[in-house]
Protein backbone atom coordinates (compact mmCIF):
# COMPACT_ATOMS: atom_id res chain seq x y z
CA UNK A 1 0.00 0.00 0.00
CA UNK A 2 2.99 2.24 0.83
CA UNK A 3 4.09 2.61 -2.79
CA UNK A 4 0.63 3.02 -4.09
CA UNK A 5 0.23 5.86 -1.66
CA UNK A 6 3.75 7.25 -2.88
CA UNK A 7 2.37 7.21 -6.17
CA UNK A 8 -0.72 8.90 -6.23
CA UNK A 9 0.98 11.98 -3.68
CA UNK A 10 3.58 12.23 -6.56
CA UNK A 11 0.86 12.04 -9.61
CA UNK A 12 -0.88 14.73 -7.37
CA UNK A 13 1.91 17.18 -7.40
CA UNK A 14 3.28 16.60 -10.82
CA UNK A 15 1.83 18.67 -13.50
CA UNK A 16 3.69 17.80 -16.15
CA UNK A 17 2.42 14.89 -18.61
CA UNK A 18 5.94 13.57 -19.46
CA UNK A 19 7.11 13.57 -15.64
CA UNK A 20 3.50 11.59 -15.00
CA UNK A 21 4.40 9.11 -17.33
CA UNK A 22 8.04 7.94 -16.23
CA UNK A 23 6.49 7.92 -12.52
CA UNK A 24 3.84 5.65 -13.43
CA UNK A 25 6.35 3.57 -15.81
CA UNK A 26 8.74 3.36 -13.05
CA UNK A 27 5.79 2.11 -10.97
CA UNK A 28 5.43 -0.81 -12.98
CA UNK A 29 8.82 -1.59 -13.15
CA UNK A 30 9.64 -1.87 -9.49
CA UNK A 31 6.44 -3.07 -8.21
CA UNK A 32 5.21 -6.75 -8.34
CA UNK A 33 1.89 -8.64 -9.61
CA UNK A 34 -0.92 -8.17 -8.94
CA UNK A 35 -0.70 -4.83 -7.00
CA UNK A 36 0.85 -3.40 -9.97
CA UNK A 37 -3.03 -4.26 -12.14
CA UNK A 38 -4.75 -3.18 -9.31
CA UNK A 39 -3.18 0.33 -9.17
CA UNK A 40 -4.08 0.17 -13.22
CA UNK A 41 -7.58 -0.75 -12.75
CA UNK A 42 -8.11 2.11 -10.10
CA UNK A 43 -6.84 4.84 -12.07
CA UNK A 44 -8.43 3.47 -15.45
CA UNK A 45 -11.41 3.52 -13.44
CA UNK A 46 -12.24 -0.28 -14.28
CA UNK A 47 -12.06 -1.73 -10.25
CA UNK A 48 -15.29 -2.74 -8.97
CA UNK A 49 -15.46 -2.00 -5.50
CA UNK A 50 -18.29 -1.80 -3.19
CA UNK A 51 -20.33 2.06 -3.21
CA UNK A 52 -18.19 3.80 -0.08
CA UNK A 53 -20.06 6.65 0.09
CA UNK A 54 -19.41 10.40 1.39
CA UNK A 55 -22.08 10.31 3.59
CA UNK A 56 -20.36 6.99 4.61
CA UNK A 57 -17.15 8.40 5.34
CA UNK A 58 -18.69 11.75 7.21
CA UNK A 59 -20.76 9.52 9.28
CA UNK A 60 -17.33 7.58 10.22
CA UNK A 61 -15.80 11.04 10.65
CA UNK A 62 -18.48 12.29 12.86
CA UNK A 63 -17.86 9.63 15.36
CA UNK A 64 -14.51 10.62 16.09
CA UNK A 65 -13.99 14.28 15.09
CA UNK A 66 -15.88 17.32 16.43
CA UNK A 67 -18.24 18.24 13.37
CA UNK A 68 -17.60 21.89 13.50
CA UNK A 69 -13.98 21.27 13.09
CA UNK A 70 -14.59 19.00 10.20
CA UNK A 71 -16.84 21.25 8.41
CA UNK A 72 -14.17 24.35 9.10
CA UNK A 73 -10.87 21.85 7.80
CA UNK A 74 -13.55 20.28 4.65
CA UNK A 75 -14.24 24.08 3.65
CA UNK A 76 -10.59 24.98 3.51
CA UNK A 77 -8.68 21.79 2.96
CA UNK A 78 -11.93 21.48 -0.65
CA UNK A 79 -11.32 17.57 -0.72
CA UNK A 80 -13.57 15.04 1.65
CA UNK A 81 -10.49 12.51 1.01
CA UNK A 82 -7.80 14.47 1.99
CA UNK A 83 -9.81 16.23 4.87
CA UNK A 84 -10.29 13.32 6.72
CA UNK A 85 -6.94 11.58 6.03
CA UNK A 86 -5.50 14.66 7.75
CA UNK A 87 -7.64 14.62 10.53
CA UNK A 88 -8.48 10.96 11.50
CA UNK A 89 -7.85 11.00 14.96
CA UNK A 90 -4.31 8.55 15.59
CA UNK A 91 -5.35 5.32 17.97
CA UNK A 92 -4.42 5.17 21.12
CA UNK A 93 -2.78 2.21 20.61
CA UNK A 94 -0.50 2.80 17.55
CA UNK A 95 -0.70 -0.18 15.37
CA UNK A 96 2.00 -2.06 13.90
CA UNK A 97 4.44 -0.77 11.52
CA UNK A 98 3.23 -2.91 8.53
CA UNK A 99 2.75 -2.40 5.23
CA UNK A 100 -0.68 -3.46 4.33
CA UNK A 101 -0.64 -5.02 1.03
CA UNK A 102 -2.81 -3.48 -1.45
CA UNK A 103 -4.68 -6.55 -2.96
CA UNK A 104 -5.22 -7.35 0.61
CA UNK A 105 -7.08 -4.18 1.05
CA UNK A 106 -9.00 -4.40 -2.41
CA UNK A 107 -10.09 -7.85 -1.91
CA UNK A 108 -11.59 -6.54 1.66
CA UNK A 109 -13.21 -3.89 -0.11
CA UNK A 110 -14.85 -6.43 -2.79
CA UNK A 111 -16.41 -8.78 -0.55
CA UNK A 112 -17.20 -6.95 2.98
CA UNK A 113 -21.12 -6.26 3.17
CA UNK A 114 -22.59 -3.28 3.20
CA UNK A 115 -22.70 -3.66 7.06
CA UNK A 116 -19.47 -4.07 8.00
CA UNK A 117 -18.16 -1.26 5.60
CA UNK A 118 -18.05 1.55 8.39
CA UNK A 119 -16.04 -1.16 11.06
CA UNK A 120 -13.88 -2.26 8.00
CA UNK A 121 -13.03 1.69 6.91
CA UNK A 122 -12.96 3.04 10.49
CA UNK A 123 -10.13 0.17 11.17
CA UNK A 124 -7.91 0.50 8.41
CA UNK A 125 -7.77 4.22 8.71
CA UNK A 126 -6.71 3.83 12.53
CA UNK A 127 -3.78 1.42 10.71
CA UNK A 128 -2.58 3.73 8.30
CA UNK A 129 -0.19 6.83 8.38
CA UNK A 130 -2.11 10.38 6.53
CA UNK A 131 -0.23 9.45 3.36
CA UNK A 132 -1.86 5.82 2.97
CA UNK A 133 -5.43 7.34 4.52
CA UNK A 134 -5.52 9.04 1.67
CA UNK A 135 -4.65 6.48 -0.76
CA UNK A 136 -7.14 4.20 0.38
CA UNK A 137 -9.96 7.24 0.92
CA UNK A 138 -9.19 7.88 -2.84
CA UNK A 139 -9.51 3.70 -3.55
CA UNK A 140 -12.44 3.22 -2.09
CA UNK A 141 -14.48 5.97 -3.26
CA UNK A 142 -12.81 5.28 -6.88
CA UNK A 143 -12.37 9.06 -7.18
CA UNK A 144 -9.11 9.21 -8.07
CA UNK A 145 -8.20 12.75 -9.61
CA UNK A 146 -4.81 12.98 -9.38
CA UNK A 147 -4.64 14.28 -13.13
CA UNK A 148 -4.10 11.05 -14.44
CA UNK A 149 -6.97 10.11 -17.02
CA UNK A 150 -7.19 6.21 -18.24
CA UNK A 151 -5.85 7.02 -21.20
CA UNK A 152 -3.02 8.42 -19.80
CA UNK A 153 -2.63 5.31 -17.46
CA UNK A 154 -2.26 2.84 -20.55
CA UNK A 155 -0.08 5.11 -22.30
CA UNK A 156 2.12 4.98 -19.24
CA UNK A 157 1.91 1.09 -19.93
CA UNK A 158 2.78 1.37 -23.11
CA UNK A 159 5.86 3.21 -23.06
CA UNK A 160 6.84 0.82 -19.99
CA UNK A 161 6.64 -1.91 -22.45
CA UNK A 162 7.84 -0.40 -25.99
CA UNK A 163 4.39 -0.77 -27.43
CA UNK A 164 2.34 1.58 -29.10
CA UNK A 165 -0.86 2.87 -27.21
CA UNK A 166 -3.45 1.88 -29.77
CA UNK A 167 -2.18 -2.24 -29.59
CA UNK A 168 -3.06 -1.85 -26.01
CA UNK A 169 -6.45 0.06 -26.47
CA UNK A 170 -7.38 -2.58 -28.87
CA UNK A 171 -7.67 -5.21 -26.49
CA UNK A 172 -8.14 -3.31 -22.86
CA UNK A 173 -11.92 -4.30 -23.62
CA UNK A 174 -10.96 -8.34 -23.38
CA UNK A 175 -8.99 -7.57 -20.48
CA UNK A 176 -9.64 -7.64 -16.58
CA UNK A 177 -8.14 -6.53 -13.47
CA UNK A 178 -5.25 -7.15 -11.94
CA UNK A 179 -4.10 -7.78 -16.15
CA UNK A 180 -1.44 -10.91 -15.24
CA UNK A 181 -1.42 -11.33 -18.56
CA UNK A 182 -1.49 -8.44 -20.08
CA UNK A 183 1.51 -7.36 -17.74
CA UNK A 184 3.12 -10.20 -19.19
CA UNK A 185 2.96 -9.26 -22.44
CA UNK A 186 4.52 -5.82 -22.31
CA UNK A 187 7.17 -7.55 -20.31
CA UNK A 188 7.79 -9.28 -23.38
CA UNK A 189 5.63 -12.40 -23.37
CA UNK A 190 2.60 -13.55 -25.99
CA UNK A 191 0.07 -11.27 -26.74
CA UNK A 192 -3.58 -11.93 -24.91
CA UNK A 193 -5.12 -13.52 -28.12
CA UNK A 194 -8.48 -14.23 -25.87
CA UNK A 195 -8.92 -10.50 -25.62
CA UNK A 196 -7.94 -9.67 -29.38
CA UNK A 197 -11.58 -10.57 -30.73
CA UNK A 198 -13.89 -7.91 -31.86
CA UNK A 199 -11.75 -5.13 -30.85
CA UNK A 200 -12.15 -1.49 -30.24
CA UNK A 201 -9.93 0.62 -33.08
CA UNK A 202 -8.96 3.99 -31.35
CA UNK A 203 -11.23 7.00 -33.39
CA UNK A 204 -10.18 9.62 -35.38
CA UNK A 205 -11.57 12.51 -33.84
CA UNK A 206 -11.75 16.17 -34.86
CA UNK A 207 -10.75 20.09 -34.56
CA UNK A 208 -13.21 22.53 -33.79
CA UNK A 209 -12.83 25.13 -36.77
CA UNK A 210 -15.26 28.46 -37.94
CA UNK A 211 -15.56 30.44 -41.10
CA UNK A 212 -12.49 32.87 -40.72
CA UNK A 213 -10.36 29.40 -40.08
CA UNK A 214 -11.30 27.64 -43.06
CA UNK A 215 -11.04 30.56 -45.80
CA UNK A 216 -7.31 29.68 -46.27
CA UNK A 217 -8.29 26.21 -47.09
CA UNK A 218 -9.48 25.04 -50.64
CA UNK A 219 -12.97 23.82 -50.42
CA UNK A 220 -12.34 21.43 -53.32
CA UNK A 221 -10.05 19.11 -50.98
CA UNK A 222 -12.73 18.67 -48.13
CA UNK A 223 -16.22 16.87 -48.52
CA UNK A 224 -18.65 17.67 -45.76
CA UNK A 225 -21.42 15.98 -43.81
CA UNK A 226 -24.22 16.64 -41.31
CA UNK A 227 -22.99 16.15 -37.61
CA UNK A 228 -25.94 14.22 -35.83
CA UNK A 229 -26.52 15.05 -31.96
CA UNK A 230 -26.25 11.33 -30.28
CA UNK A 231 -23.03 9.78 -29.33
CA UNK A 232 -20.30 8.40 -31.84
CA UNK A 233 -19.79 4.65 -31.32
CA UNK A 234 -18.05 1.88 -32.88
CA UNK A 235 -19.98 -1.27 -34.40
CA UNK A 236 -17.54 -4.15 -34.13
CA UNK A 237 -18.49 -7.79 -35.53
CA UNK A 238 -15.86 -10.04 -35.66
CA UNK A 239 -15.89 -14.02 -35.76
CA UNK A 240 -19.67 -13.92 -34.15
CA UNK A 241 -18.55 -11.13 -31.88
CA UNK A 242 -20.93 -8.27 -31.47
CA UNK A 243 -19.70 -5.20 -29.69
CA UNK A 244 -20.91 -1.75 -29.67
CA UNK A 245 -18.65 0.77 -27.94
CA UNK A 246 -18.05 4.43 -26.97
CA UNK A 247 -15.65 6.60 -28.30
CA UNK A 248 -13.40 6.02 -25.31
CA UNK A 249 -13.89 2.29 -25.78
CA UNK A 250 -16.60 1.33 -23.21
CA UNK A 251 -18.28 -1.57 -24.68
CA UNK A 252 -22.00 -0.32 -24.17
CA UNK A 253 -23.64 -3.05 -26.21
CA UNK A 254 -25.89 -4.25 -23.13
CA UNK A 255 -28.13 -1.15 -23.93
CA UNK A 256 -28.70 -1.55 -27.47
CA UNK A 257 -29.38 -5.03 -27.88
CA UNK A 258 -31.82 -4.15 -31.24
CA UNK A 259 -28.74 -2.65 -32.69
CA UNK A 260 -26.17 -5.21 -32.00
CA UNK A 261 -28.61 -7.94 -33.65
CA UNK A 262 -28.64 -6.26 -36.93
CA UNK A 263 -24.87 -6.01 -36.73
CA UNK A 264 -24.63 -9.20 -39.67
CA UNK A 265 -21.22 -7.98 -41.26
CA UNK A 266 -17.68 -8.74 -40.47
CA UNK A 267 -15.77 -5.05 -40.22
CA UNK A 268 -15.94 -2.02 -37.81
CA UNK A 269 -18.11 0.64 -38.76
CA UNK A 270 -17.55 4.52 -37.07
CA UNK A 271 -21.00 6.22 -36.59
CA UNK A 272 -23.51 7.82 -34.88
CA UNK A 273 -25.48 6.43 -32.82
CA UNK A 274 -29.21 8.00 -32.42
CA UNK A 275 -32.69 6.63 -31.60
CA UNK A 276 -34.80 5.90 -34.95
CA UNK A 277 -38.42 6.11 -35.79
CA UNK A 278 -38.30 5.58 -39.35
CA UNK A 279 -36.46 8.57 -40.82
CA UNK A 280 -37.19 10.98 -37.96
CA UNK A 281 -34.27 10.61 -35.84
CA UNK A 282 -35.27 11.16 -31.77
CA UNK A 283 -33.50 13.66 -29.58
CA UNK A 284 -30.18 12.92 -27.32
CA UNK A 285 -32.75 13.49 -24.63
CA UNK A 286 -34.20 10.13 -25.58
CA UNK A 287 -31.38 8.56 -26.93
CA UNK A 288 -30.22 9.36 -22.97
CA UNK A 289 -33.49 7.14 -21.66
CA UNK A 290 -31.44 4.10 -23.25
CA UNK A 291 -28.05 4.97 -22.40
CA UNK A 292 -26.24 3.18 -19.20
CA UNK A 293 -28.26 0.31 -19.10
CA UNK A 294 -27.79 -3.39 -18.21
CA UNK A 295 -31.05 -4.58 -19.48
CA UNK A 296 -33.60 -2.34 -21.89
CA UNK A 297 -37.47 -3.15 -21.38
CA UNK A 298 -39.57 -4.19 -24.00
CA UNK A 299 -41.75 -1.33 -23.71
CA UNK A 300 -38.35 0.64 -24.14
CA UNK A 301 -37.29 -1.02 -27.44
CA UNK A 302 -40.30 -0.65 -28.79
CA UNK A 303 -40.67 3.18 -28.25
CA UNK A 304 -36.94 4.24 -28.44
CA UNK A 305 -35.52 1.77 -31.21
CA UNK A 306 -31.46 1.96 -32.08
CA UNK A 307 -29.73 2.71 -35.23
CA UNK A 308 -26.44 3.46 -36.74
CA UNK A 309 -25.78 6.59 -39.00
CA UNK A 310 -22.92 5.27 -40.31
CA UNK A 311 -19.70 7.60 -40.82
CA UNK A 312 -16.89 6.03 -41.64
CA UNK A 313 -15.74 1.96 -42.35
CA UNK A 314 -12.23 0.68 -40.85
CA UNK A 315 -12.17 -2.64 -41.65
CA UNK A 316 -14.90 -4.96 -43.96
CA UNK A 317 -14.29 -8.37 -44.69
CA UNK A 318 -10.92 -8.89 -43.07
CA UNK A 319 -9.95 -6.20 -44.70
CA UNK A 320 -7.93 -3.20 -43.15
CA UNK A 321 -9.21 0.02 -45.38
CA UNK A 322 -7.91 2.79 -41.99
CA UNK A 323 -4.70 3.70 -44.56
CA UNK A 324 -7.07 3.94 -47.50
CA UNK A 325 -8.03 7.84 -48.33
CA UNK A 326 -11.66 8.65 -47.16
CA UNK A 327 -13.51 9.52 -50.28
CA UNK A 328 -12.59 5.47 -51.41
CA UNK A 329 -12.97 4.58 -47.82
CA UNK A 330 -16.67 6.69 -48.21
CA UNK A 331 -17.04 4.79 -51.67
CA UNK A 332 -16.45 1.46 -50.07
CA UNK A 333 -18.84 2.62 -47.24
CA UNK A 334 -21.77 3.38 -49.22
CA UNK A 335 -21.48 -0.13 -50.80
CA UNK A 336 -21.34 -2.15 -47.52
CA UNK A 337 -24.17 0.11 -46.01
CA UNK A 338 -26.35 -0.80 -49.19
CA UNK A 339 -25.42 -4.57 -48.85
CA UNK A 340 -26.85 -4.68 -45.58
CA UNK A 341 -30.49 -3.60 -46.51
CA UNK A 342 -31.51 -2.64 -42.97
CA UNK A 343 -33.65 0.53 -42.37
CA UNK A 344 -32.17 1.53 -38.98
CA UNK A 345 -28.55 1.61 -40.86
CA UNK A 346 -27.67 4.42 -42.77
CA UNK A 347 -25.20 6.58 -44.05
CA UNK A 348 -24.73 10.65 -43.22
CA UNK A 349 -25.16 12.18 -46.50
CA UNK A 350 -22.62 14.39 -48.05
CA UNK A 351 -23.57 17.74 -48.25
CA UNK A 352 -23.49 19.59 -51.69
CA UNK A 353 -21.69 22.66 -51.31
CA UNK A 354 -19.19 25.23 -54.17
CA UNK A 355 -17.60 26.96 -51.40
CA UNK A 356 -17.27 27.73 -47.58
CA UNK A 357 -19.81 30.48 -47.55
CA UNK A 358 -22.36 27.79 -49.40
CA UNK A 359 -21.23 25.38 -46.53
CA UNK A 360 -22.11 28.52 -43.77
CA UNK A 361 -25.47 28.92 -45.60
CA UNK A 362 -26.34 24.79 -44.87
CA UNK A 363 -24.91 25.01 -41.32
CA UNK A 364 -27.15 27.61 -40.77
CA UNK A 365 -30.57 26.16 -41.83
CA UNK A 366 -30.00 22.15 -40.95
CA UNK A 367 -33.28 20.26 -41.93
CA UNK A 368 -33.61 18.62 -38.96
CA UNK A 369 -33.28 19.89 -34.91
CA UNK A 370 -31.08 16.68 -34.40
CA UNK A 371 -28.27 18.55 -36.37
CA UNK A 372 -25.77 19.74 -34.39
CA UNK A 373 -23.64 21.16 -37.16
CA UNK A 374 -21.48 19.73 -39.83
CA UNK A 375 -18.31 17.79 -40.12
CA UNK A 376 -15.43 18.86 -42.53
CA UNK A 377 -13.37 15.91 -43.86
CA UNK A 378 -10.09 16.16 -46.33
CA UNK A 379 -10.97 13.93 -49.72
CA UNK A 380 -7.10 12.29 -48.84
CA UNK A 381 -7.27 11.81 -45.25
CA UNK A 382 -6.58 8.01 -44.17
CA UNK A 383 -8.18 6.73 -40.77
CA UNK A 384 -5.84 8.11 -37.59
CA UNK A 385 -6.18 7.41 -34.11
CA UNK A 386 -6.48 10.20 -31.76
CA UNK A 387 -7.04 14.07 -32.38
CA UNK A 388 -4.86 16.04 -34.97
CA UNK A 389 -5.26 19.67 -36.75
CA UNK A 390 -5.99 19.05 -40.47
CA UNK A 391 -7.83 16.34 -41.66
CA UNK A 392 -11.03 16.85 -40.25
CA UNK A 393 -13.05 19.39 -38.65
CA UNK A 394 -16.01 20.33 -36.63
CA UNK A 395 -18.34 23.10 -37.38
CA UNK A 396 -20.87 22.77 -34.73
CA UNK A 397 -24.04 25.23 -34.39
CA UNK A 398 -23.83 28.33 -32.61
CA UNK A 399 -24.84 27.24 -28.99
CA UNK A 400 -27.41 29.08 -27.47
CA UNK A 401 -27.43 31.37 -24.85
CA UNK A 402 -29.17 32.83 -21.80
CA UNK A 403 -28.64 34.98 -19.14
CA UNK A 404 -28.85 33.33 -15.23
CA UNK A 405 -28.90 34.01 -11.74
CA UNK A 406 -25.76 32.42 -9.59
CA UNK A 407 -27.86 30.26 -6.51
CA UNK A 408 -25.16 27.95 -5.47
CA UNK A 409 -21.53 27.26 -5.52
CA UNK A 410 -19.42 23.69 -4.24
CA UNK A 411 -15.77 23.64 -4.22
CA UNK A 412 -14.06 22.15 -6.96
CA UNK A 413 -11.49 18.99 -6.86
CA UNK A 414 -8.25 18.41 -7.50
CA UNK A 415 -6.28 21.68 -8.91
CA UNK A 416 -9.10 23.51 -7.98
CA UNK A 417 -10.39 21.99 -3.95
CA UNK A 418 -8.90 25.42 -2.72
CA UNK A 419 -12.00 27.72 -4.88
CA UNK A 420 -15.89 27.35 -5.25
CA UNK A 421 -15.50 26.41 -8.95
CA UNK A 422 -18.77 24.38 -8.93
CA UNK A 423 -21.87 26.91 -10.09
CA UNK A 424 -25.55 25.78 -10.00
CA UNK A 425 -27.86 29.20 -11.46
CA UNK A 426 -31.34 29.43 -12.41
CA UNK A 427 -33.95 31.81 -14.31
CA UNK A 428 -37.44 33.50 -13.15
CA UNK A 429 -40.09 31.20 -12.99
CA UNK A 430 -42.67 33.90 -11.93
CA UNK A 431 -40.90 35.43 -8.88
CA UNK A 432 -39.03 32.52 -7.87
CA UNK A 433 -36.09 31.64 -9.17
CA UNK A 434 -34.99 28.14 -9.98
CA UNK A 435 -32.40 26.12 -10.49
CA UNK A 436 -31.88 25.26 -14.56
CA UNK A 437 -28.48 24.05 -14.77
CA UNK A 438 -24.48 23.29 -13.03
CA UNK A 439 -21.53 24.16 -15.10
CA UNK A 440 -17.47 23.90 -13.78
CA UNK A 441 -15.85 25.41 -16.78
CA UNK A 442 -16.14 28.12 -18.86
CA UNK A 443 -14.35 31.09 -17.58
CA UNK A 444 -10.95 32.09 -16.79
CA UNK A 445 -8.40 31.56 -14.44
CA UNK A 446 -8.82 35.44 -13.26
CA UNK A 447 -12.82 34.83 -13.43
CA UNK A 448 -12.59 31.65 -11.16
CA UNK A 449 -10.85 33.80 -8.72
CA UNK A 450 -13.73 36.68 -8.92
CA UNK A 451 -16.23 34.18 -8.38
CA UNK A 452 -14.78 32.61 -5.75
CA UNK A 453 -14.14 36.11 -4.07
CA UNK A 454 -17.75 36.26 -4.59
CA UNK A 455 -18.92 32.71 -2.97
CA UNK A 456 -17.14 33.65 -0.19
CA UNK A 457 -18.23 37.15 0.22
CA UNK A 458 -21.92 36.89 -0.01
CA UNK A 459 -22.63 33.08 1.45
CA UNK A 460 -25.91 33.29 2.78
CA UNK A 461 -26.49 29.87 4.09
CA UNK A 462 -24.63 26.30 3.93
CA UNK A 463 -25.42 22.69 3.33
CA UNK A 464 -22.13 20.55 4.25
CA UNK A 465 -20.14 20.94 1.16
CA UNK A 466 -22.15 23.42 -0.38
CA UNK A 467 -23.11 27.33 -0.12
CA UNK A 468 -26.39 29.38 -1.00
CA UNK A 469 -25.35 32.90 -2.15
CA UNK A 470 -27.41 36.18 -2.58
CA UNK A 471 -29.29 36.22 -5.93
CA UNK A 472 -27.12 38.71 -6.86
CA UNK A 473 -24.32 38.18 -9.30
CA UNK A 474 -25.85 37.73 -13.27
CA UNK A 475 -23.67 35.17 -15.87
CA UNK A 476 -24.23 33.80 -19.64
CA UNK A 477 -24.71 30.37 -20.03
CA UNK A 478 -23.77 28.78 -23.26
CA UNK A 479 -25.29 24.94 -24.00
CA UNK A 480 -25.58 22.93 -27.36
CA UNK A 481 -29.02 21.86 -26.33
CA UNK A 482 -32.21 21.58 -23.86
CA UNK A 483 -34.29 18.61 -23.18
CA UNK A 484 -37.14 17.80 -20.71
CA UNK A 485 -36.54 16.44 -17.17
CA UNK A 486 -38.52 15.12 -14.98
CA UNK A 487 -35.94 15.20 -12.05
CA UNK A 488 -35.32 18.92 -11.60
CA UNK A 489 -37.98 21.35 -10.46
CA UNK A 490 -37.48 23.50 -13.78
CA UNK A 491 -38.99 20.32 -16.05
CA UNK A 492 -35.81 21.14 -18.60
CA UNK A 493 -32.29 19.30 -18.39
CA UNK A 494 -29.21 21.36 -20.61
CA UNK A 495 -26.56 19.89 -22.76
CA UNK A 496 -23.03 20.93 -21.95
CA UNK A 497 -23.72 23.88 -20.21
CA UNK A 498 -20.89 26.53 -19.67
CA UNK A 499 -19.98 30.07 -18.10
CA UNK A 500 -18.87 32.15 -21.35
CA UNK A 501 -19.69 35.62 -19.70
CA UNK A 502 -19.70 37.39 -16.40
CA UNK A 503 -22.92 39.76 -16.77
CA UNK A 504 -21.77 42.19 -13.49
CA UNK A 505 -23.52 44.75 -16.15
CA UNK A 506 -27.40 43.29 -15.44
CA UNK A 507 -28.93 43.13 -12.41
CA UNK A 508 -30.28 39.74 -11.34
CA UNK A 509 -34.19 40.87 -12.27
CA UNK A 510 -33.39 40.96 -15.76
CA UNK A 511 -32.00 37.60 -15.90
CA UNK A 512 -34.12 35.26 -18.32
CA UNK A 513 -37.25 33.54 -17.65
CA UNK A 514 -38.30 29.86 -17.68
CA UNK A 515 -40.73 30.46 -21.01
CA UNK A 516 -37.58 31.36 -22.23
CA UNK A 517 -36.05 27.75 -21.94
CA UNK A 518 -39.26 26.53 -22.46
CA UNK A 519 -39.72 27.76 -25.85
CA UNK A 520 -36.35 26.08 -26.81
CA UNK A 521 -37.39 22.42 -25.97
CA UNK A 522 -38.10 20.23 -29.45
CA UNK A 523 -41.35 18.78 -30.05
CA UNK A 524 -42.02 15.68 -28.03
CA UNK A 525 -42.55 11.97 -29.58
CA UNK A 526 -45.36 11.09 -30.40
Amino acid sequence: MRDFAALLERLAFTPQRNAKLRLLAQYFAAVPDPERGLALAALTGDLKLRAVTPSLLRGLVAERVDPELFAISYDFVGDLAETIALIWPDPETPPNDTDLPLPQLVAELQTTGKAGLPGLIAARLDALNPSERYAYLKLATGAMRVGVSARLARAALAEYGGLQLIEIEEIWHGLTPPYLDLFAWVEGGARPEAAALAPFRPVMLSTATDLDALRPLDPADYVAEWKWDGIRVQAVSDQGRRRLYSRTGEDIGAAFPDLLDRLDFEGVIDGELLVRRGDAVGTFGELQQRLNRKTVSKKLLETHPAGLRAYDLLIWQGEDLRALPFAERRARLEAAIASLGDPQIDTSALLDFGDWDGLAALRAAPPDPVIEGVMIKRRDSPYLAGRMKGPWFKWKRDPLVIDAVLLYAQRGHGKRSGYYSDFTFGVWDGNELVPVGKAYFGFTDEELRALDRFVRGNTIERFGPVRAVKPVKVVEVAFEGLNRSGRHKSGVAMRFPRISRIRDDKPAAEADRIETLRALLPAEAP
